[in-house]
Order: C-alpha cells, then structure tokens, then sequence
C-alpha cells in the first residue's frame, strides 16, 4: 500500500466529557471505512477502542486508543481518549500527537467541566479545533439553546457546518449548512441564515476574497475549501457538527466535514529546540527526523509500547537516533502500526504518522527523538494521595515494581516513599483515578493493596528563644561515657539574609557555622579554650540532625531553628563521638521543649472554578476549612474562578466535596503554598493523635 502524502494526513483526537460518546463515534467510523467489521458496543464490552478489562468493567474509556483508516482519500490517525477529568493526562498527552481535536459534545448533558478543558487544553497546543455535538436523538434537547451556551462560551467563531433536522426521535439527519441542498424544511434552524455569517467568517483570513465579496462576488467552492483551512488553524473559525454515533445519524457528513476542514500537518508550525535556540520544525520526509513519545503503555503481553509522533524526517526501523532522556543514541527495533489493541510491522514512519515501538527502556512519555528537543507535555499536577502498602508481607518489593509501571505509562501518577512519615504514597488526580489503578494491580499484577489516607507531613519549630544543656554519662565497668553540650537555641526566619544574621554580633566568640537550606537550620560553632574538641563536633551535628529528622513533641520533621553551641565538657579518657552525638540530641530535645514549641502545616493555593451560582458556596466551604479566599476572577461563559489558600489537611477529599457542591461542574488545581503555624486547638488534637500512635506502636 503506497504512502500517504504529508498534505493527504489527517491526525484528530476526539476527546470531551464522559459519557458524550466519542467511543462509539470512533467504532462507527472504523465500521463506515470498512476498516473493522461487526457491531462493537462499549455497553456489551466489544468496543474496538475499548479492549482493556477496566474499560470493559466499567464501560468508559481509561486510556487513550490509537486506530487508522482511510476516508475521502485521506489517511487518518485518530485517537479516542478517556472523558473523565481523572484521565486528562491520557487526552493531553494525545493531543501532542495529533493537529486537530474533535471536541465531543453529549447533546442531552451540554458543556461539561471536562469539555471546556479539553477545548482550553487544543487551543494552547495550537490545533485545530471542531466541536461535535453527538446523541442528538436522545430526550429533552433544546438544541438553539445548546448552540447558544457554546457560542457564549467561545465565541461566535463557533459556527454550524450541518444542522440537524429534527432532534430527539425525530432526529433524521443533517443538512450542510454551507452547501444546502435539497428540502430543508425539517431543519431545526434555517441553513440559508446560518449560511451568511459563516461565509463571512471563513473569508475573513483572506483579504481579497473579502473585498470581491462585499462587492458581489461569491466565492467559489475551491476558495471556500482553501480557506475553511485556514481559518480553522488560525482559529478565527470552529465548525460545529451534528451527528448520533449510535443510531448513524449524521456520521457521513461528519467525516466529510472532517476532511474538508481538519488540518494537515504541515497546516501547523512548530517550534522546537536545537543547540539551545529556537528552530521551526518543518514536515519533510527527506528533512531533519524530529518525533516525540507522546504515551506509554504497558502491555502485559509485549510489555512496554512507546507511542510516537513524527514531525519531520523519517524515522526507520533498527536505526541509531539521538533521544532526550538517553545519554547516547538509542538503537531502535522493529515499528509498528497501531489499531487500537493489534500491532503489525512497518519499515518507516515519515511525518505526521503515529507507530509505536516495543521494549524500549530508554524511551518515556515526552522524550524527543532527533537532535531537536520538544517543548515538555504539560501534564497537571496529581493532588490525591493514598498511602500504600501490600496486603501480603513480603509483597514490598513486588509492590514497588508494579506501581513504578504505573508511573511509566501514567504521567499524572506519582509515586513517594516519604522520608518523615515512612509510608508510600501514591499521588493521582481523584479517587476514581487510584481505584482503577488498584484494580489494575489486580489483573496485570496479581497484587491486592491496603490503602489509607496519608499522613500530613506536618513540622515542628519553636516560638520564642532558649538556652541549656546536656550531660551524657554513663559508667558500668570499663570505659565509660562522658559528653557535655551546652546550646543557645532561636527561631530562625525563613526570609533571613544568613550573611548579615551570622556576623552581626550575635555569635562574638564565632568560630564556624553550618547550614541546611532544605529545613533552614543553622548550627553555629562558638566554642573556645578546646572545652569541645574540634574532633567531637561532627558527632554533635549529627546529633542534632538526627534529633531534627525524629521530631521533638510529635515526631515531625524540626525546621526554622538556630542553635549556638557555646560550652561544654569532655573527659580525656570517655569521651567518645557516641557520647557527644547523644549530649547533643538530648540537648537539643530539652532546649526545644523549652521554646514554646509548635507545629507547622502545609498549606496550597487552590484555583477552583465553578459555575456563578456556586460561588458563594466555595467562599462558605472555604471558611469552615480554614481557608482563606484571596479573590475571583471570570473563567469564560457563566464560571468563575476563585482563588483561595487552605491547609493541606483541609482539602485532602476536596474534589469529592466539589463535585457534590456542583453537580460534577467544578474543577480545581493544587499546589504547595507554605507551611504555617497550627492553631492551638488543631495542634492539641495532633498531639494527642501522635501520642496515641506512639503508644499503639510501642505496644
């Protein structure tokens, strides 16, 4: 079978809220090409794209799905992507391997919360954009008003490219409303009023066929479909389409609107890195090989599969390439064509194709391939975590390697062994996004997981100064042990000029001091007359360090302390680093208590956007968290987003009490802030928890 043109690809994602039937779109086209045969049904778990066994279990789309087919004398890649915000990584990582996305739209639910980020997430990858409103034979539809909250919400420039006759049960087809033809009379809005403004705003990109029209002259079809092209990249145009996948209303024209106004991809200038400046990347076969990993998967059957996107150049079986995560160039194997579950070998990709290649280690999602760097693919942050820990003694090792599987093929996944609290702790994007991952642990793995919410990594520090000391002694036959620490101890500021802090008179007997910038420590050496040894003071910082690591009142890690070590005692003959590091510990531990302890929680900025009407919801749910609003601002359309800080432990299930707040319509983003001092009655409570789980402990 002969190669496809560059200018003769097409490569769309259809992507879009759960629910909204992108699945059964993409099967229906397979079927339509003749690409597959048969009656695949997500609800009987025989969808083409839909093969994994959590997808069949629960009848929606986990992971992105790569299939091809022929249409119209084009060659398409496209991909199906998951609809639920817990899955946007799949979409965004899909959407770097494509130059258009089909936004799919329930015509029953409307614009979704998942739907307005997919749409957000193509217009910053720079891709053309159609918007595709499905299920328009199901119940209740007002569809003017449907075409209304889009065009509210991004704008005029979306524009009908068919209009259905009849919605519900009298759904019947569609009618191009730029080639109207035939009897039309069914049609829910007049295509000859609609035809006007969207010739218009084809044309736009073009000013002399603008001015020929405004003087009378029509444009012909050929401009027509230059143009559409044009305006679709340059974005002054998105064409709505109407269809019912399931009932195979609609479809035909969809993939011929499809072809007449989806980008090629040499419709889209990228931009990439080489020898640290900018470099456009070009789309020739014959130019330099730039392609980037844009998922992975791991297949129990062929392992790990990197899926690839070429930009330019040829990428060719067995052949030595520069990659951005090896250190020296990986040798590839065997290419392979994707449709969706099956593989089968090909010799050579050129630009805009998809393959994948199998086993290779070096490879990772977003790695570049060729001696031109890609900007990075922007996944989100993961923000819900769960401890974790195998059901089964002796499975940790087990454990360990299977969920740093997940981490390879899922890149809003994160995995930490957290040095403070001694627990693993998985980080995902929801609940629903760890419980598939479990489920998934089950079926590849054979690995059954314990799960609990993760402890807050709070730290402890001190409120006012102190000073003390500590005599470690201990004789019981033979050599004994004899150390004796004296210390001065501060609160320490985070802001602090340590230059101007240090030589400003407040240590005069100076002699050294030493700093942690990851806890803001700093231990001064003021000692003089060699009542310390010099040899003894490593072992008094590690006391001390040691000391900071297990905590004082609750054992969280200490932070934003001073400590002056100015005097002490040894004795010639016991003295030893052992006896010294205790002194210090126990010097350090007794000083602290003395301090006004206190503890600090982690705090996170949040960015959560609603619809208007839930606002002041948010504003009262983040008051009886302890949050603290900071403003809003609009978000497009009726939503706004409101800016807020709250403790971490406040908001750890905030995205299930979002969605009950909103009815599934609020999103919200999370990051670190600070760490802030805990109110006296939090910290009791957190204290008397500490206690309690010492004494279980030592029980």
């Amino acid at each position: 079978m002969a190669k496809a043109k560059v200018a003769d690809i097409r490569n769309v994602a259809f992507c879009g809220h759960g629910s909204a039937g992108k699945t059964t779109l993409v099967d229906k086209i397979l079927i339509k090409t003749g690409t597959a045969s048969g009656q695949p049904s997500v609800d009987d778990g025989t969808s083409i794209c839909d093969f994994d066994a959590e997808e069949k279990s629960h009848q929606y789309t986990v992971e992105a799905s790569v299939v091809h087919f022929d249409h119209g004398g084009k060659s398409y890649h496209a991909i199906d992507t998951p609809g639920y915000p817990e899955f946007i990584g799949q979409t965004i990582g899909a959407l770097q391997g494509v130059d258009n996305a089909a936004i799919v739209i329930n015509a029953q639910s409307g614009i979704e919360v998942n739907t307005r980020r997919v749409f957000d997430e193509a217009g910053k990858a720079g891709l053309g954009r159609v918007i595709v409103i499905n299920k328009l034979d199901g119940d209740n539809i007002d569809f003017p008003a449907l075409l209304a909250s889009i065009q509210e919400l991004w704008g005029t420039k979306c524009a009908l490219l068919t209009v259905p006759v009849g919605v519900g049960a009298d759904f019947k087809g569609v009618v191009n409303t730029l080639k109207p033809a035939g009897d039309t009379s069914g049609a829910v809005m007049d295509p000859e009023e609609i035809r006007e403004p969207l010739v218009e705003s084809i044309i736009e990109v073009d000013e002399e066929v603008m001015e020929r029209y405004f003087e009378g002259t029509q444009p012909t079809d050929a401009e027509l479909s230059r143009l559409i092209v044009k305006a679709v990249a340059e974005g002054s145009l998105v064409p709505v389409l109407c269809c019912s996948g399931k009932s195979d209303i609609g479809v035909d024209e969809m993939l011929d609107a499809i072809n007449m106004c989806c980008l090629s991809p040499a419709d889209i200038t990228r931009v990439g890195n080489k020898d640290g400046n900018e470099v456009e990347i070009g789309s020739d076969a014959g130019g330099e090989l730039v392609a980037q990993v844009f998922k992975t998967r791991i297949d129990p059957f062929v392992q790990k599969l990197s899926f690839i996107r070429v930009f330019s150049g040829t990428l060719k079986k067995d052949s030595n390439v520069p990659a951005s995560s090896a250190r020296k160039g990986v040798k590839l194997g065997q290419l392979l064509k994707v449709q969706a579950s099956e593989t089968s070998p090909v010799d050579d990709a050129g630009p805009g194709e998809i393959v994948a290649i199998a086993k290779m280690e070096e490879l990772h999602t977003g790695t570049s391939i060729g001696e031109v760097t890609l900007p990075k693919i922007p996944f989100p942050t993961p923000m819900v975590g769960l401890a974790v820990s195998p059901k089964s003694r002796g499975d940790e090792t087990k454990l360990s390697g299977a969920l740093n599987k997940v981490v390879e093929e899922d890149p809003t996944f994160r995995l930490d062994r957290d040095a403070q609290t001694k627990e693993l702790v998985m980080t995902g994007m929801s609940e629903l996004h760890l419980s598939v991952i479990q489920e998934r642990l089950v079926r590849r793995d054979k690995l059954e997981v314990d799960t609990k919410e993760p402890k807050i990594p709070y730290r402890e520090t001190i409120q006012a100064d102190s000073d003390g000391s500590y005599r470690h002694k201990k004789q019981s036959g033979g050599r004994g042990q004899f150390g004796e620490v004296h210390i001065r101890m501060w609160p320490l500021p985070r802001d602090v000029n340590l230059e101007e802090y240090v030589t400003k008179g407040r240590f005069p007997q100076l002699k050294e001091y030493h700093y942690n910038e990851n806890n803001n420590f700093l231990w001064v050496d003021s000692v003089v007359g060699g009542v310390i040894p010099g040899n003894f003071m490593p072992a008094i910082a590690k006391g001390f360090n040691e000391r900071m690591d297990r905590g004082v009142i609750a054992g969280y890690n200490v932070q934003d302390v001073c400590v002056e070590v100015h005097f002490g005692k040894h004795h010639p003959v016991d003295s030893s680093e052992t006896a010294f590091k205790m002194a210090a510990s126990m010097a350090f531990r007794n000083v602290f208590q003395q301090s006004k302890p206190s503890l600090l929680e982690p705090v996170v900025k949040l960015a959560i956007t609603v619809p208007e009407d839930n606002v002041g919801d948010v504003y009262s749910d983040m008051s009886g968290r302890r949050g603290r609003v900071l403003g809003s601002d609009s978000a497009g359309g009726n939503l706004q987003t409101v800016h807020a800080e709250a403790p971490l432990a406040e908001v750890t299930t905030y995205a299930r009490s979002l969605s009950s707040m909103t009815g599934g319509q609020g999103s919200y983003a999370m990051e670190f802030s600070h760490y802030d001092v805990v109110p006296p009655n939090v910290q009791q409570e957190i204290l008397a928890k500490a206690k309690m789980e010492e004494e279980e402990e030592e029980e």
